[in-house]
């Protein structure tokens, strides 16, 4: 059971995420806080596997929220959900610890399937926010790409779909393969391109 804590300052959002993800199978919403302050008492309380976290709230905002957050329980994941995707929010969030950054105008289907990513280990982001990262640290880093050796056609395919920007559900679709095999074939990549993260894998599809 994943053990979710939603975090926005509106009781309306707040509902609406509730309705959606009590829907789903295998998935809790444990609590709900409407400002940054009290996400940090209840996830300190509460112990969620992951924390949905709006940004612009009153008084403690989301960015310092997660960062208290993560002081007190790195394990914990926050999947930060907003309506802001620019770099001012995008940036500050990641250093402050969030696993993934999907914007409010996503379809509610990525935002279970980011929250099952974000607590089975991975990195979710809007495919818009994924192209923006990547792109910088693309024109931020022009140094002699890195050489990607070793790999299987099928890693190949993988790997090209990453720098899309595409989650391992929607790979699995394309390919016609299963989303472990995905799985199996991303954590391979990862090794092979010393890759610790998503972002960090697509990167080294663009440079490549």
């Amino acid at each position: 059971m994943i053990r979710v804590l939603l975090v926005d300052d509106q009781q309306l959002i707040r509902a609406g995420l509730r309705m959606l993800l009590d829907a789903e199978a295998g998935m809790e919403v444990i609590g709900e806080a409407g400002d940054g302050r009290t996400a940090v008492t209840m996830a300190a309380q509460l112990v969620p596997d992951v924390v949905v976290m709006d940004l612009r709230m009153p008084g403690v905002d989301g960015i310092t929220a997660t960062s208290r957050i993560m002081a007190e329980r790195p394990a914990t994941r926050v999947l930060v959900l907003t309506t802001f995707g620019d770099d001012d929010h995008l940036y500050p969030a990641l250093q402050a610890g969030a696993c993934g950054f999907l914007l409010k105008d996503a379809p509610p289907t990525e935002l279970v399937n980011g929250i099952r990513q974000a607590a089975a280990g991975e990195s979710p982001f809007s495919q818009e926010v994924l192209r923006r990262l990547v792109s910088r640290a693309v024109h931020a880093r022009p140094e002699t790409p890195p050489r990607v050796e070793g790999l299987t056609t099928r890693e190949q395919d993988v790997l090209g779909l990453v720098a899309e920007g595409l989650t391992n559900t929607e790979i699995a679709d394309r390919l016609h393969i299963g989303v472990t095999t995905v799985k199996t074939h991303i954590t391979a990549l990862m090794a092979k391109t010393n890759s610790p993260n998503r972002v960090r894998l697509a990167l080294v599809a663009h440079r490549s």
